[in-house]
């Protein structure tokens, strides 16, 4: 009985606080704070991460340059690759360097260091992903990454998760339902 008459009395301290009008201020304050704090880390999670080159995607596309030739992993690996230092002077050694960015290309080639390029289109460990399949499908590098061709820098992929993945097999394999079967597996993708 005494347990329960404890009970009850901090119960009737609990509900006097809520009528508190500072407590309530403070609840609202801290879920403000919380909620925007959310808001931003999932922001950040969409931006994409500075590089070390300021990589202009729409002047070398312009050029006729294809994915494949800076990124040539993806016909045979899960990662498509970010291309060496060597790749990209292979071309910038007969052109005269004329920004910063070409002279950070050419410090990185003096000094014989990799350029730290930071990868924007990142699978979870828990992820097995390969670009090969993709590529005999026939698709284009555009189908997923986007129209990186009218990109400065490249740009994440808003959107571009699991159910994004399984709506594209669904769609493109509506008619063969034992490749539907097998690329709508879980175990497909999570190794």
């Amino acid at each position: 009985m005494l347990k329960k008459l404890n009970l009850m009395n901090q119960l009737d301290k609990i509900k006097a606080l809520f009528k508190k009008p500072d407590f309530l201020i403070g609840v609202g304050v801290f879920f403000i704070i919380f909620f925007s704090a959310g808001v931003y880390g999932i922001w950040r999670l969409q931006q994409s991460p500075p590089q070390p080159i300021q990589f202009n995607h729409e002047v070398h596309v312009g050029f006729g340059v294809q994915c494949l030739y800076c990124h040539p992993g993806a016909w045979k690996q899960a990662s498509a690759g970010l291309p060496t230092s060597a790749k990209c002077w292979g071309c910038h050694q007969q052109i005269p360097i004329k920004n910063a960015e070409q002279q950070k290309l050419a410090d990185y080639v003096a000094s014989g260091e990799s350029i730290p390029w930071v990868p924007v289109f990142i699978q979870p460990d828990f992820v097995y992903f390969n670009h090969r399949p993709h590529i005999a499908y026939g698709l284009n590098c555009e189908t997923c990454h986007g129209e990186i061709s009218r990109q400065k820098v490249a740009e994440a992929r808003s959107g571009q998760n699991m159910g994004w993945c399984l709506r594209c097999h669904r769609e493109k394999l509506a008619a063969d339902p034992q490749k539907l079967i097998k690329l709508t597996d879980c175990a497909t993708c999570h190794r």
